[in-house]
């Protein structure tokens, strides 16, 4: 198994991994006042055997911090804990880019730092419930349509956050325009109901996730900026909708003209979620050229099927490195995985269920 296609190594724009095994990113909520820790630290250093560690969503902006425990990376705080991060895993040999995850309407107050509003491209509320350590399960509120200048201003705190991630020690940034959140609220006309120039067509639909893209590769270069994509997810109240594939062609051309170093398609099926048509995924790696990442659903064994017919450049998995640190030594030596996962830490603050999970016992 140590001559696969999977064990090989991949030159990611200026970046060479050592293999083409992706850590895809995972909300831990290890983040005490969202600042990274050495905690954090250690999970991410013991996953290193990964050729590139995508980490969990990351706020580029205080209103982003709709989650409990979720790190943020907008003051000089974060970015000296996120340098521990990049440290431990450079010191093991791996690469790793940041989330930068703005939640939108997906939050809540009550997890939101003194000042912080939740915002969204329309003041149109989201179906479902979020945790909030102060009173457990709460509504998701409605949110506040964004003006023109908070709009802008979020822009320019994805430009300032994508500097500080290269300041921290990332090798890279990728940008979370998936799962429902701010970026994919704006691509959806559920969620986007406006009528000026980022509402109303797809095009327009579009507009603000690529000028976050080119705000972001202006600052750090493009072969540093990446994207997150979901097109037909339903996480977050994100309804289906007749152009999602106009939608996400378009998106795919207009990324490839960018010439950003990759895409990463989720498929979040395998977890309950509705499957991503085949014909969109060719789709969007036949528009866009450069590295296409695809998660979900993976084992070793069609992973290594992708891989040798072209149909992806890099797999990501997700859950099986919870349990699981030593993923790629387990791959490459056919050693069993880890069955035992707790799915009660998989949230909570501490060591229990994150960084205690054994490597394999020969």
């Amino acid at each position: 198994m140590s001559t696969s296609k999977l064990f090989s190594k991949y030159s990611l724009g200026t970046v060479e991994l050592k293999n083409r095994i992706v850590m895809a990113p995972m909300t831990r909520s290890r983040a005490i006042g969202n600042i990274p820790n050495d905690l954090m630290a250690t999970y991410y250093g013991q996953r290193a055997g990964a050729g590139l560690i995508v980490t969990e969503g990351t706020s580029p902006s205080p209103n982003g911090l709709g989650y409990s425990r979720i790190p943020g990376l907008f003051n000089q705080s974060h970015v000296e804990g996120w340098a521990k991060v990049t440290d431990e895993v450079h010191d093991n040999g791996g690469k790793i880019f940041v989330q930068l995850m703005h939640t939108g309407r997906i939050g809540h107050a009550l997890n939101l730092p003194a000042g912080a509003t939740i915002l969204a491209p329309s003041a149109v509320k989201a179906a479902g419930q979020m945790w909030t350590d102060q009173e457990g399960m709460q509504d998701f509120p409605a949110p506040k349509a964004m003006s023109d200048e908070e709009i802008q201003t979020a822009i320019k705190e994805f430009e300032i956050s994508a500097g500080l991630a290269v300041k921290a020690g990332f090798d890279g940034v990728e940008l979370h325009a998936a799962n429902g959140y701010l970026l994919e609220q704006f691509l959806s006309p559920f969620s986007n109901q406006r009528t000026d120039e980022y509402g109303g067509s797809f095009e327009n639909r579009c507009r603000f996730v690529l000028e976050v893209v080119d705000a972001v590769s202006k600052a750090i270069g493009k072969e540093k900026t990446a994207i997150r994509l979901s097109p037909f997810g339903v996480a977050s109240d994100m309804p289906h909708y007749p152009e999602i594939e106009e939608t996400y062609t378009y998106l795919a051309e207009q990324l490839n003209d960018r010439g950003i170093v990759y895409v990463h398609l989720v498929d979040h099926s395998a977890m309950g979620a509705p499957k991503v048509p085949f014909s969109i995924k060719k789709t969007i790696h036949k528009k866009f050229r450069n590295t296409m990442i695809l998660t979900g659903g993976y084992n070793q064994i069609n992973a290594e099927e992708d891989l040798a017919s072209g149909f992806t450049d890099l797999v990501g998995f997700g859950r099986q490195f919870i349990n699981n640190p030593d993923l790629v030594d387990r791959f490459k030596n056919g050693w069993s995985l880890s069955t035992v996962l707790d799915a009660d830490t998989f949230y909570s603050p501490g060591e229990k269920g994150y960084t205690d999970y054994p490597a394999y016992n020969k």
